[in-house]
This record gives structure tokens, C-alpha cells and sequence, in this order.
């Protein structure tokens, strides 16, 4: 007697309306102009997308490590289908107009990802990141899809050297500083500069990209070990492998699929995970916009409980001495999970690709070792290192990376600039004291637009020596990789008319981490008086194409920086 075939939970397959029926033969004839025969046009349909370009060294080996994933597609049954989508070098559009264009990117990478699988029909999904704002678009467009899917962080550059010490890209950052400050000969800063990116891969510190890495696996999207494993490690092979046969394991048991995986309790894990490693501040724009997709209303507020009841325990780069590569050495991030979970600070029921639990997941964990990564019971600090500010300057919120930071509480004078040209002129010129409360605005999700990350400012001030004797605050971002008194992401933002557009020169501003408050020392009255006579910022040069259309529909930084209503369904209304 013949074997029964073997009973699965796989939904049709959404493929089947390009490539069944009568009316079909033009759409089978395409497919077979690319070489698929009958047997491969029967198989389920795999999208694997990559952020492969030049444009950065994040991205460069993207494409190769896709067709490892391209190959475990074909070994477990599918057809696999690669395209790329574009991606915006945080690095190389950093402090000039460019950077206008990166959140921005961010947007434009989900939509087209979904153009292409809703267009083309497939049926899954793979996705290579690896750069700041791809990460989360990347996890944004599945979601928003919630077909069976799989992330991949593509890895970070190895850890350079310099004179005998481990250093990052920041490094370079702060060297322009303390060139003009004169601590440092313009031949030692290239000597540095030289030596920054020994490999391709994303920057090695717990910046943005590491800290979105590290996210995905916390919330279940992605492969054990992705998050940490450098860009150029063999290992990396066998993920692309897994990830091929994890994806049709996923098509063929009916899930988990994204939505099962994007829950409140493991986007409550995600934040934890942020707080706990000193993450980048970025992440409390990307984690609400995640949740978006999945039709939860997940705010600035919901960010800022779990960062303040959660400890920090990883001594990584800005604020500590280690980087993504050390963590990878001591067992990845299940070594941080299962250490959070121990304390307490984790839902450990939260479900993940792999069929396990969180929990499950990281049971087999190295312990910490004390050093990189600290345990529960002896955290470096007791409550994160991420800071939500609120009070009158910032009303729906602003962001403060504290990790490292000697000094969390400053008051002093406004210094306030238009734009962030305009202050870096002025800190060229060194034309600030210390004490100062330097204000960049109009640099917010709509005034802008684009929120602009402001690294270069902060991290020449750095450089100047001069890190924690200012403060900073912008209505656009930072880097993951900034440190110092710096608070963003102000919420209402300048431009729409937030309490940041009524500071004046010399009003005084009180920052208290401690009690996670900001606050303009100015008369209610007199701010009364100034908002009625507010008059609009206006840009010099109006604008047009995507600035204008993103500018038009963006929300508010302190729930995501969002362009659309989210949660949206796979199949289309029939009068689309």
C-alpha cells in the first residue's frame, strides 16, 4: 500500500492566482522566460529580499549570504524568488541635507517590499538587513504582510584596532572634535580613519543596527544567533541555509506567522532588551512603529515603563567598553535573555519561529560572565539605559540615552539654532560655554522632514571636550552611536507646533534624568504670550517629491513616526 501523504496545516497558497487556470498561461509563460519548469512552478513561491547594494559596507554581502538562504529554500521544497529594495547609508548621509532621506528610507522600504509580495503573489518571506533603518523596515513589511516569514540581520564589520586599543566609526566622529580642539594632529585622525571598518558589515557597537538586531530575535522574527554573528563569519552560511528550510517549515505548519510573534508582551521583551544593553535611542521610534503593523497602539509611554523597570546589564560601546562581536563570543544574545528572564524582567511565554517559547528558546544559555554581560542580581545600573524625559518642553516625550553618562542632571542657559547647519557652524566655532542647553529644531518627523540623527554635532562637541558639559536637545535623532547630555526625538516636534518652537535664547531649561523630567523655566504667561504671536516656520525652499509627500502624512515621533493607519490585510478590497 502506498504512505498516506503526510497531513500539514499550510494554507492555499496565495501564489496559485498567478500560476493556476487557463487564464494563467501569460503569467506561466513569463515564469517560464526565467527558466522555472512545471515542477517549480508547482511549489510554493519564496521572496527573499535583501538591502544588497554599494551604498554602504552594511550592506555589501547581503546578496551573498541570500543565496545560502536561496539554496535551503530549494533544499526543503520551494521556489525562491530574490529582489533587492533600496537602502540609505546613515554613515555616508550623516550631517549634510542627506540625512533628510534615511528615516524617510525606512518607509520606502516596507512599501516597496510590499509592493513586490502583494503584486507578485508569493507566499513567504525572507528578509537580509543590515543597516539602521532597513532593519526595522524590513520587520515592518512583515508584519504589515504576515505571511510566513523570517529576518536576518546581516552581521557587523570585526572590531577594529588603533594603536593598540578596539575602536568604531564614533571614534572618527569625536576625532573631528578633538582635532579642532587640538588634542589630536590631523594625521592621527587618519590613521584612525584608515583603520575604523577593517571588514564589511554594520557598525560594531550597539548602535541602532545591533540594537534592531537584537530586537528581532527578542521578538521571535529571527533565526537564534543572527543578531550577533559578524557580518563576515562562515557560520553565517548555515543561517542562510536555516533560514530557507525554517521558512517552509513556517508556509507549511500554517505559522507562527508575524502577527502570533508581535504580541504586547514581546514588544514589552524588546524594550526590556534595549534598556538592558544600553541600546540605540532610535529603537523607541522603530519598536512603535513594529507594533503599528500589527494593529497595536504601542507609544513613546509604553516604551518608557519597560525601560525604567528594566536593569542595565550589558557593558556595551557608546556608553560601555564592548561591542556586538563579544557578546557573539560568549553565546549571542540568548546569553542576555535568559539572564533577564532569571530576574524577572522577560515574558518568557512569548512565541518564536523556531516553534519554542522564548524561555525554551534560551534555556540552554551560557551564564553571564560578569564583565560584557552582567547579571540580573548585579546590574551597572538599576534601571536601564534609555531614559524617557517628560514635562513642559516635551509633553508626549523625549529620548536620553544615560548609560555611561557621570552627570545626569544639567540646567543652564538655551542656546537655540533653526537647524542643525546652523549649529554646527557655531560649534565649529566653538561659539558655545559650558553650562549651555544647546537647542537644534525644526529638525522633527514633519519639520524637517526627515528627522535628521544628529551625531555630527554631538560627537564633535564630544570630541571638543566639552560632552558632559553641555546639554543637547533636538526634535530630530540620534545615532545609536551618541553619548553625552543628549535628549531627542522631542515630542510634538517643533513643526507642529510643540513647546520646543517657543524657546527663546537664554530661557532657562532643567533636564533631570533621575527623575526623568525637562522642563523650560519660563512663566506659563509669558509662554501663553508667545505662542499667540508663533508664527510658522518657513523653509526656504519649498518642497517637493517624496519630502513633500512624507512631510504630509507623517505622525508624531513618539508614536513611531508613522505615514500610514497600520494593521493592514493581506487581500485587497475588491474596488482597489
Amino acid at each position: 500500500m502506498s504512505e498516506k501523504p503526510k497531513q500539514t496545516n499550510q494554507p492555499p497558497l496565495r501564489s496559485r492566482i498567478t500560476t493556476d487556470g487557463l487564464d494563467r498561461t501569460p503569467h506561466r509563460a513569463f515564469l517560464r522566460g526565467m527558466g522555472l519548469d512545471d515542477a517549480a512552478i508547482a511549489r510554493p513561491f519564496v521572496g527573499i529580499v535583501t538591502t544588497a547594494n554599494e551604498t554602504s559596507p552594511c550592506n555589501a554581502n547581503l546578496g551573498e549570504q541570500a543565496r545560502h538562504a536561496y539554496a535551503g529554500v530549494q533544499e526543503a521544497g520551494g521556489t525562491p524568488r530574490s529582489f533587492t529594495t533600496i537602502s540609505v547609508s546613515d554613515g555616508l548621509s550623516m550631517n549634510h541635507l542627506g540625512m533628510k532621506c534615511s528615516l524617510i528610507s525606512r518607509e520606502v522600504i516596507a512599501d516597496s517590499i510590499e509592493l513586490v509580495m502583494r503584486g507578485h503573489a508569493y507566499d513567504a518571506l525572507i528578509g537580509y538587513a543590515g543597516c539602521d533603518k532597513n532593519l526595522p523596515a524590513i520587520m515592518m513589511a512583515m508584519v504589515r504582510l504576515n505571511v510566513p516569514s523570517v529576518f536576518l540581520h546581516g552581521g557587523s564589520t570585526l572590531v577594529s584596532t588603533w594603536r593598540g586599543k578596539p575602536m568604531s566609526l564614533i571614534d572618527t566622529y569625536e576625532g573631528i572634535g578633538a582635532v579642532q580642539a587640538g588634542t589630536m594632529t590631523p594625521e592621527e585622525l587618519d590613521g584612525m580613519e584608515r583603520a575604523a571598518m577593517p571588514t564589511i558589515g554594520a557598525c560594531p557597537g550597539q548602535f541602532t543596527a545591533n540594537t534592531m538586531a537584537m530586537v528581532s530575535e527578542t521578538l521571535g522574527i529571527a533565526l537564534p544567533g543572527s543578531a550577533t554573528a559578524p557580518a563576515v563569519y562562515v557560520e553565517r552560511d548555515a543561517l542562510g541555509r536555516r533560514a530557507g528550510h525554517t521558512v517552509m517549515d513556517l508556509l507549511k505548519n500554517g505559522g507562527p506567522l508575524p502577527r502570533d510573534l508581535i504580541t504586547r508582551k514581546s514588544l514589552e521583551n524588546a524594550c526590556a532588551v534595549v534598556s538592558a544593553t544600553g541600546g540605540s535611542t532610535n529603537a523607541a521610534l522603530h519598536i512603535p512603529a513594529i507594533a503599528h503593523e500589527a494593529g497595536i497602539r504601542f507609544t513613546l509611554e509604553d516604551v518608557a515603563e519597560v525601560f525604567a523597570r528594566t536593569p542595565l546589564i550589558g557593558n556595551m560601546q557608546p556608553g560601555g567598553k564592548y561591542y556586538a562581536e563579544d557578546v557573539h563570543r560568549l553565546g549571542g544574545i540568548k546569553v542576555i535573555l535568559k539572564t533577564l528572564l532569571a530576574g524577572g524582567y522577560l515574558h518568557g511565554d512569548t512565541p518564536t519561529i523556531m516553534g519554542l517559547s522564548l524561555a525554551q528558546s534560551v534555556a540552554d544559555a551560557n551564564p553571564p560572565d560578569g564583565d560584557i554581560i552582567h547579571d540580573a542580581t548585579t546590574p551597572i545600573s538599576p534601571d536601564g539605559g534609555v531614559v524617557v524625559l517628560k514635562g513642559n518642553l516635551a509633553p508626549d516625550g523625549a529620548l536620553i540615552k544615560v548609560a555611561g553618562l557621570k552627570k545626569l542632571v544639567h540646567e543652564g542657559p538655551a542656546l537655540v539654532f533653526e537647524s542643525e547647519e546652523q549649529c554646527m557652524a557655531a560649534i565649529r566655532a566653538r561659539d558655545y560655554s559650558a553650562g549651555d542647553v544647546i537647542v537644534i529644531r525644526n529638525e522633527g518627523p514633519k519639520g524637517g522632514p526627515g528627522m535628521r540623527e544628529m551625531l555630527g554635532p554631538t560627537a564633535v562637541i564630544y570630541g571638543q571636550g566639552m560632552g558632559e558639559k553641555v546639554a543637547l536637545i533636538t526634535d530630530g535623532r540620534f545615532s545609536g552611536a551618541t553619548r553625552g547630555m543628549c535628549i531627542g526625538y522631542v515630542s510634538p516636534e517643533a513643526g507642529a507646533g510643540g513647546p520646543l518652537a517657543l524657546v527663546q535664547n537664554g530661557d532657562l531649561i532643567r533636564v533631570d534624568a533621575t527623575k526623568r523630567t525637562m522642563d523650560l523655566l519660563v512663566d506659563e504667561a509669558e509662554l501663553r504670550t508667545r505662542r499667540a504671536n508663533l508664527k510658522p516656520h518657513r523653509r526656504a525652499v519649498p518642497l517637493a517629491g517624496v519630502l513633500q509627500k512624507y512631510a504630509d502624512q507623517v505622525g508624531s515621533a513618539h508614536l513611531g513616526a508613522l505615514t500610514h493607519k497600520g494593521n493592514v490585510t493581506w487581500e485587497m478590497d475588491e474596488d482597489i
